[in-house]
């Protein structure tokens, strides 16, 4: 029988004991296949209308494996990359399709995917296992992951990787194996590094890992310093760019930030950020109601062992970073918390479930359960209600749909060759299919230097400017702007007509179109 907490921080009864009856890898290899089969049709369906910062990582990947550079733009290496694990398994899939043709970071994508996917899946099962609770939570869990819009409208970045990693996390946690949840943690940062928040708090409440300290943290310096140490030293930053040209940029999107971005999602489509942040919210609630029990001394009542509630906890606190970040309300931005924290609920609830079999409360138990069930259908039909596959994504604000951007790229990259242009302000979709030399800052880090670090440098205050010294004390100051010589505009409705002019259109912005001009000098 497997083993059940007592207790929000108790370990698992005769946790180091195996189980009389080993658990079976035919459910887990069955949801595996499941999530990697669903992961591919779900690509099929969003693969058409990735959003720009998708592309951006695309680039990423195909300059990783083509030429070699860690750089948007062949020629010029940048470090704004939020997620290096991201790039780095695109940019090795990427060149795995180069033994049938000249490399398809797409394609890779589409791979990527599904191994996530499926992992994600086999390991949910493989909790629930531990749990004592039945499969279906773990399809549960893995549905209200997949299926949320604003996952699905966020494909190309890290968006699968990260609830992946968080439950790999928790799952070694469950069972004890402190050296390969030290990996595992070392994985998550390399995802992202501000899931630090939660190996932190999945680490404390997990009595087996917190007392093995050592192996934890061997395991995790084994795998996530490498690359940080060699971004440090090599490409000139511990922390990416995108740390400087993030931060504080709220009034960028009509003054929302992260704390009033769910606010401003509802206001465009009540429902469906309903059926996005439901289960989170249920699961904020859930958590509130296993603190306060605990609190209490009613542990009996509180059947949740210390990692899955550290799941709830840090799902939360990383909200709460976020909002004390006064970060933009971007929608992958909500992906961690969303996620992490709609896996807790569908585990929450099973395991009340499995508690009240027999009893009373077995029709209290089921009603967050129905919920859930509710919630994730409502995602799914927010996912097929414009057509399939898409033409642009549930969420969405890019200034044109990616198939237009691939059009205005193409254009673009065969008038100016090898001349620099200056970009709109997104580069992705029109960097990734122009193969020019295309400028901004996330590609042009002399761009970072001149905008963003010596300005940052000369207003902080200790220890932010010692701290911000310390992270780029490897990087070349003397870095020039690239000077361009085409700058292509955005403006709103038609364009002139003309070989320099292209009208575009956006399911969020309408008519629009983009202006190539010459530059003087």
């Amino acid at each position: 029988m497997c083993a059940v907490s007592t207790g929000l921080l108790n370990e698992p009864i005769d946790r180091l004991t195996p189980s009389p009856r080993p658990h079976s890898i035919r459910k887990p290899a069955i949801l595996a296949a499941a999530g990697a089969a669903v992961a591919a049709v779900l690509f099929w369906i969003v693969s058409g209308s990735l959003t720009d910062d998708a592309y951006i990582s695309l680039s990423a990947a195909r300059n990783l494996a083509v030429h070699g550079e860690w750089a948007i733009v062949h020629g010029l290496t940048a470090n704004t990359s939020t997620s290096p694990l991201n790039v780095l398994a695109l940019g090795a899939l990427t060149f795995l399709t180069r033994l049938w043709g000249p490399g398809d970071p797409l394609l890779a994508l589409g791979m990527l995917n599904a191994a996530v996917t499926g992992l994600m899946g086999w390991v949910l099962a493989r909790i629930c296992q531990r749990l004592g609770i039945g499969p279906g939570w773990a399809w549960l869990a893995g549905a209200l992951v997949v299926f949320n819009p604003f996952v699905l409208s966020a494909v190309g970045l890290e968006v699968l990787l990260i609830p992946a990693a968080v439950v790999v996390m928790v799952w070694l946690a469950l069972e004890g194996k402190a050296a390969w949840f030290g990996a595992a943690a070392g994985t998550a940062v390399l995802v992202r590094l501000d899931l630090l928040v939660f190996v932190v708090v999945i680490a404390a409440l997990s009595p087996a890992i917190r007392t093995q300290v050592r192996r934890t943290t061997a395991g995790f310096a084994a795998v996530a310093g490498p690359w940080y140490v060699f971004s440090w030293v090599v490409l000139g930053s511990a922390l990416p760019d995108t740390f400087l040209i993030k931060q504080g940029q709220a009034s960028d999107v009509g003054g929302f930030n992260y704390l009033t971005g769910p606010v401003m999602y509802f206001e465009s489509n009540p429902w469906r950020t309903v059926a996005s942040f439901g289960p989170a919210a249920l699961a904020v609630l859930l958590l509130a109601l296993a603190l306060v029990a605990y609190a209490r001394g009613r542990q009996r009542a509180v059947p949740v062992p210390g990692p899955v509630l550290a799941l709830g906890v840090s799902g939360a606190l990383y909200y709460v970073a976020y909002v004390v970040l006064d970060t933009v309300p971007y929608h992958w931005y909500y992906v961690a918390p969303a996620t992490t924290l709609a896996v807790f609920a569908a585990l929450v609830v099973g395991l009340y479930w499995t508690a009240a079999r027999g009893t009373s409360d077995r029709g209290v138990a089921g009603a967050p359960a129905v919920l859930l069930l509710m919630l994730g259908a409502g995602a799914v039909y927010y996912d097929v209600e414009g057509g399939l596959p898409w033409d642009a994504p549930p969420i969405f604000g890019n200034w044109a749909s990616a198939h237009d951007y691939e059009r205005v790229g193409r254009a673009v990259g065969a008038l100016v060759g090898d001349a620099p242009v200056r970009s709109p302000g997104e580069i992705g979709t029109l960097a990734y299919f122009c193969e020019c030399v295309m400028v901004d800052e996330f590609s042009d880090r002399g761009l970072v230097v001149e905008d963003r670090l010596v300005p940052r440098l000369a207003d902080a205050n200790e220890p932010a400017r010692t701290l911000l010294r310390g992270n780029y004390a490897f990087f070349d100051y003397r870095l020039a702007p690239v000077n361009p010589a085409f700058d292509l505009r955005y403006g709103e409705g038609h364009g002139p007509r003309g070989p320099m002019s292209w009208d575009v259109y956006s399911a969020a912005r309408g008519v629009g179109h983009f202006t190539l001009v010459p530059l003087a000098g």
